[in-house]
């Protein structure tokens, strides 16, 4: 690889190390509200974030082996995250679902850029990747399944989510994430 996509792929790996952390904190805030509220929702979020715990070791451990630090905005992803999860969970179980498939496919179209980038540059966290996207489609699948009605107020609420994770993701890697995937787009 050369210098600069060597960077490129550390701030995959920050990003989605970022990102896993983001999702913990999501699902923290709902669990935490739904085990008072819906608690048969508690334990099927408690394990998809226990997912998310797995994969964000993962994702560190990638980082560190590049030489990489977290994110320096790992506050926008806790507090973002924690803020993101209360909120969908107080506007009921349906906008819960709704939470996580907008993250769920934000987070899919950002990992097959990554994918389709690192393929012949770093294959061992092309790997990784793919192997925690297919259960993050799972997550996507199953959020679909759940959500039961989309309405004018769920799909505003999901707009909202798909920007608000786009510009963390962004914000996280300096912006490296719009040039990869001009790049890829340019280079198809």
């Amino acid at each position: 690889m050369t210098p600069a996509e060597r960077l490129s792929a550390i701030r995959i790996a920050r990003v989605n190390h970022a990102g896993e952390y983001g999702a913990i904190r999501i699902y923290g805030a709902q669990i935490a509200i739904c085990r008072h509220v819906w608690p048969s929702l508690a334990d099927q979020l408690a394990e998809l974030k226990a997912h998310e715990i797995e994969h964000c070791a993962l994702f560190i451990t990638a980082l560190r082996e590049r030489g990489g630090r977290p994110c320096r905005a790992m506050y926008l992803w806790s507090m973002g995250g924690w803020a993101l999860g209360a909120a969908s969970t107080v506007l009921g179980p349906n906008l819960i679902w709704a939470c996580t498939e907008a993250v769920e496919d934000t987070v899919h179209q950002h990992l097959t850029d990554q994918l389709a980038f690192l393929r012949a540059r770093d294959p061992v966290l092309h790997d990784l990747i793919e192997s925690i996207r297919a259960e993050e489609e799972g997550h996507l699948d199953l959020a679909r399944h759940h959500k039961t009605r989309d309405t004018r107020s769920s799909r505003a609420f999901q707009a909202l989510v798909r920007h608000s994770v786009n510009l963390v993701i962004w914000l996280s890697t300096w912006g490296e994430s719009s040039r990869m995937r001009r790049d890829l787009e340019a280079a198809a």
